[in-house]
């Protein structure tokens, strides 16, 4: 049976990745339903939602159409998802790798490196560190990629220590191949499936990381963000339900979906464990 037919055997991964590509169409056609920028001030404060017409959820304190501001911080939420999960994982994965092949001083060296990144926690740091970058999209994308990094380098470790001495591994060896071409075209192709799981898992915990800094305060202050939206929403939540409700259900579907792909990626990377699992 092939992936794409594994996969389509859950439900819940195939309504997680309708719910995905709505986002992503969302966020591509924000600019041409919107072409005006989200700030812009376009009708009065506080309408509700479709209670006149090109404003189908309403304003917000300031007269800014809450839609716009929907659309457009979709675009801005899954860049920082993906971006910093895509630096996180060029952090973690070669040093993953290169712990879990040499074993020894080095594991040990940079196993101790990682578990200095795990004692902190990953809000805390995440928050101490665009403070001190100043909010920008590129120090939110740094923050949570330097946060996140840890756990891909402790899950590449562990597939590497398993796969160091297979067959196929030492037949390398006895060929002449380096040490670095063992590491890159024998190994890690053999531990792409568990990376692409965890990949997926991470973009959905980035865009919570996000969401949480804007809301504080902690995002770029130049572009739109669902969580900037629930943030200056939260004093007026009583007065206007629609500020925070539909940023949160926006934000609460794109990581469900995300995790609901995950778990269909699980399942068709590694069909005895789904096996094992049903």
């Amino acid at each position: 049976m092939s992936f794409f037919a594994r996969f389509a055997q859950n439900r819940g991964a195939l309504i997680g990745l309708i719910i995905l590509l709505a986002i992503i169409v969302m966020a591509i056609l924000a600019p041409l339903v919107f072409p005006e920028s989200p700030w812009r001030m376009v009708q009065r404060p506080f309408l509700p939602p479709m209670e006149v017409d090109g404003f189908p959820l309403g304003t917000d304190t300031m007269g800014r159409n809450v839609a716009a501001g929907l659309m457009h911080g979709a675009w801005v939420s899954l860049l920082i998802g993906l971006v910093s999960t895509l630096v996180a994982l060029l952090i973690g994965v070669p040093l993953g790798a290169v712990a879990g092949y040499y074993g020894g001083l080095i594991d040990d060296a940079l196993m101790r490196f990682t578990e200095f990144f795990q004692t902190i926690p990953n809000f805390a740091l995440a928050i101490v560190l665009v403070a001190i970058m100043q909010p920008s999209v590129t120090s939110i994308v740094l923050a949570i990629a330097l946060v996140s990094w840890p756990p891909v380098a402790r899950l590449v470790r562990a597939e590497f220590m398993s796969l160091r001495n297979r067959e196929y591994v030492e037949a390398a060896r006895l060929v002449g191949q380096t040490n670095r071409t063992i590491i890159i075209r024998q190994i890690l192709p053999n531990t792409l499936s568990p990376i692409i799981v965890l990949a997926s898992l991470m973009v959905a915990t980035a865009i919570l990381l996000e969401s949480a800094l804007s809301f504080l305060g902690l995002g770029d202050p130049n572009v739109m963000s669902w969580g900037y939206m629930i943030g200056a929403a939260r004093t007026v939540i009583r007065q206007a339900w629609w500020l925070s409700f539909f940023p949160g259900v926006a934000i609460l579907l794109t990581v469900l979906a995300l995790n609901l792909v995950g778990e269909g990626l699980d399942d068709a990377l590694n069909p005895k464990l789904a096996r094992e699992r049903s």
